[in-house]
This record gives structure tokens, sequence and C-alpha cells, in this order.
């Protein structure tokens, strides 16, 4: 998730937060990661904490209390805040855009003098699966919707 730096100053991290926490395989709205073992999910989540100035906003530990199988992850709903400028990087933007199949999310904060850069870096993404743009100014949605490649 691209955010523009002004979405810090709202409470939209602590309701993600809290949407995540509502999350249980009780109701299945969580469930197990069948492409992926705990292991190597905990091995990304290090991975990308590894990166100069990431940071966990929440999540980031197994499932307790089930009875997933362990060639299988169980995770909690987990995100990550990732800077920028690690985009720059291909090694770093590849590990950053691994797709887990799973409860995992990378939150990316960038400023007005980023949107070129951040148009770029969208349309240098693999896949184009989905996108969206969320502002109130019509003519930022209108740069960004007609200068990114997505699938819906």
């Amino acid at each position: 998730m691209f955010m523009h730096k002004n979405w810090k100053k709202t409470d939209l991290i602590d309701k993600m937060r809290a949407q995540a926490a509502k999350r249980s395989l009780k109701d299945l709205t969580i469930g197990p990661v069948i492409t992926w073992t705990n292991e190597k999910i905990k091995g990304h989540i290090d991975a990308c904490l590894a990166l100069d100035g990431a940071e966990l906003l929440f999540g980031g530990v197994p499932l307790k209390n089930h009875t997933i199988p362990s060639v299988y992850g169980s995770y909690e709903p987990t995100a990550i805040k990732v800077p920028l400028k690690h985009f720059r990087n291909k090694k770093k933007r590849e590990l950053i855009c691994t797709e887990l199949f799973g409860p995992f999310q990378i939150v990316v904060e960038y400023g007005n003098n980023d949107v070129d850069f951040l148009l770029d870096t969208i349309n240098g993404l693999p896949h184009h699966l989905t996108a969206a743009c969320v502002s109130n100014d019509r003519m930022f949605v209108d740069k960004v919707m007609s200068n990114t490649i997505n699938g819906t």
C-alpha cells in the first residue's frame, strides 16, 4: 500500500491494526498459507525488517492454538512499513514485492515530490493485479489512474 505521508496524521494504521486483530481461524477470516511455511514467512519478515528504516506496524508472529500442519504457514496478519527509497534498488524492490498469498502487507509512505517516482515504481511491479487510488483531489486521481497499469 502506497500511502501519502499526510495519512500518518490520521488513525488509518490503527484502524488497519484493529481490523487485522478481528481476523480469526474460527470465522475463516484467516487461514493457512499453503505455499509458505512459518520458517519461510519469518525469514521474509526478518529480511524486510532488516531494510534501513523499516518497522513492524502489526502482526509478525505465528498464530497460536491451531491445528494447521507445519508444512503450511500460519501467521497473524502482518504489516511492515518500508521507506520508498528501497524501491530504487532492484534486489530490495524484489524482496519488498514478494507475494506471500497470505495476510502480509507492505506499507510505503510517499510525499508530493515522490509522485512521478511512485508512478514509475507502480508500473514496474510484476503482474499489475490491482490498484486503487483514494484521494479527494480529482486531478491527482486522474494523474495516477491514467498513468498506471493495473488489472482493476
